[in-house]
């Protein structure tokens, strides 16, 4: 298939119905505005008003579009447009309030607040006014589900090419079989969310939270992002409940919405139990959280109970990608630091709202490095990689490997453009893994003590490219950039 045979005026014409939703979102922020906010009314409206003009644009030039199924590269390229757009346009808001100093910063921010990496340009974040602060925890909530999970509930045309955009975005979720009819399925997935959204924010209200903190926070946990309405994050609160309450919903936030949806709709909760994925998420997040305990105990003045709320905290925050923090772990001895740095690398469950590599590939990466050693024991032996009983197919492994290759691969080249902006290298390295895995706070000069605000313009674009591929897993967001894509 040629460039030519991508039919663009279903792309455009699909792309309008996703801006078009995004500017009705834009507004909700408006219902927390006082008559103090007279500035960020504007902005909002303006941003509106700009987005639903592009939508309406967009829609004219899809009219008249054939009824005909998505096919996968029409399905990736309009998955790209969607997030590139979707960062842009989110943007506006932010760029026409007083908060933000520039186009640059604002684009950052949005981006972090879509892909869920919870990286934040402003130092005072207490200062934002509450649109604001509502906008930002709203973008972790619609792109953590995913956007064109979203879309899949509001464009019931996509016949099923909708299997195609949803394999698009999801690359590493193709295992999970989805229900007969992709729209049931994303409206039953979204109930899960709203739900599981709903009950922690009647819960951090329990816990003495008030209801705007609470709802930004539920929004920012769920979707694994990170951002919070206090310069100390989870900190700021100072409440054990609360940490606790978070600590649960990270928890739940990196398992697959579809052992959610075994449990809560179809009540087979031993299907959960016995899933691999589920139990190796569970045993690194114990295994990490022990070993992390007992080397604040040795090495820092800490009792049991606190030490083991930090180390379990910054675990779950860190292996779901969310990044909140109840303590600057960059001060902790560089053994903690290492362990936090390498779960960044891991991530959550396949289907989950969290980024990483994910558990499975994880999973498949050891068992074939223990099939290797095996052949080098024996030689004529035929050992094959299986999971639960099923055998992983040999083409399955190697887009493991080349995913793997492809994040590394990017890690490098963007450590080596940070460097040459005049960056110190952990600097570089931290912050380019926490942008690609969509973790938020990395080390060093973007510890969970500081933030990106101070980082270099060209730096800022080169990390947001990273948590643009990072979020879409690299391939679909790569593949769009080589000419292989645009030719037959």
């Amino acid at each position: 298939m040629s460039a030519t045979l991508i039919n663009y005026r279903t792309i455009c014409w699909m792309l309008g119905t996703f801006m078009a939703a995004l500017s009705v979102l834009m507004l909700t922020p408006l219902v927390v505005a006082s008559g103090q906010d007279a500035i960020v009314i504007g902005a909002f409206i303006k941003g509106t008003g700009i987005t639903l003009v592009t939508a309406i644009l967009l829609l004219i030039a899809g009219s008249g579009r054939p009824r005909q199924e998505m096919r996968p590269r029409e399905a990736m390229l309009l998955v790209v447009l969607v997030w590139v757009m979707t960062c842009l346009f989110g943007a506006l808001p932010l760029w026409f309030t007083p908060e933000y100093a520039s186009f640059t910063n604002a684009l950052f921010e949005s981006t972090s607040g879509f892909t869920t990496t919870g990286a934040s340009v402003i130092g005072d974040v207490e200062a934002l006014s509450r649109p604001v602060h509502l906008w930002r925890s709203l973008s972790h909530w619609l792109g953590g589900m995913g956007i064109v999970l979203l879309g899949l509930a509001v464009l019931p045309l996509l016949g099923h090419g909708g299997n195609a955009l949803y394999r698009a975005e999801f690359s590493g979720s193709s295992s999970e079989r989805l229900r007969p009819r992709i729209l049931e399925t994303a409206r039953s997935l979204w109930r899960i969310y709203l739900f599981l959204t709903i009950l922690q924010f009647l819960l951090l209200i329990f816990a003495g939270m008030s209801a705007f903190d609470a709802l930004c926070h539920a929004f920012s946990t769920l979707g694994t992002g990170g951002f919070s309405t206090r310069n100390a994050s989870i900190a700021g609160f100072q409440s054990e409940t609360v940490e606790y309450i978070v600590i649960l919903f990270m928890l739940l936030g990196g398992i697959s919405f579809a052992q959610h949806f075994r449990l809560l709709v179809e009540r087979r909760p031993r299907s959960v139990t016995r899933d691999y994925e589920v139990r190796s998420y569970l045993a690194i997040t114990i295994a990490a959280t022990l070993v992390i305990t007992v080397n604040l105990l040795a090495s820092a003045d800490f009792n049991f109970e606190p030490a083991f709320r930090a180390a379990l905290f910054q675990t779950v925050s860190i292996l779901t990608t969310t990044g909140f923090s109840t303590v600057d772990y960059s001060l902790w001895q560089p053994f903690a630091q290492l362990v936090l740095l390498v779960l960044m690398f891991a991530g959550g469950c396949t289907g989950s709202t969290a980024s990483g590599l994910k558990v499975a590939r994880i999973v498949i990466l050891l068992k074939l490095v223990w099939r290797e050693f095996r052949r080098f024991t024996e030689p004529l032996g035929v050992f094959r990689i299986r999971l639960e009983g099923t055998v992983i197919p040999d083409h399955a492994i190697h887009g493991v490997l080349t995913l793997v290759f492809l994040s590394l691969l990017l890690m490098l080249v963007a450590s080596l453009l940070l460097t040459a902006m005049g960056m110190d290298l952990l600097t570089s390295m931290s912050s380019v893994i926490a942008s690609q895995f969509n973790v938020g706070p990395g080390l060093g000069g973007v510890g969970p003590a500081s933030n990106y605000g101070d980082l270099p313009m060209g730096a800022k674009w080169v990390l947001m490219f990273c948590m643009i591929a990072g979020r879409l897993e690299f391939y679909t967001f790569l593949v769009v950039l080589t000419p292989l894509f645009w030719r037959k």
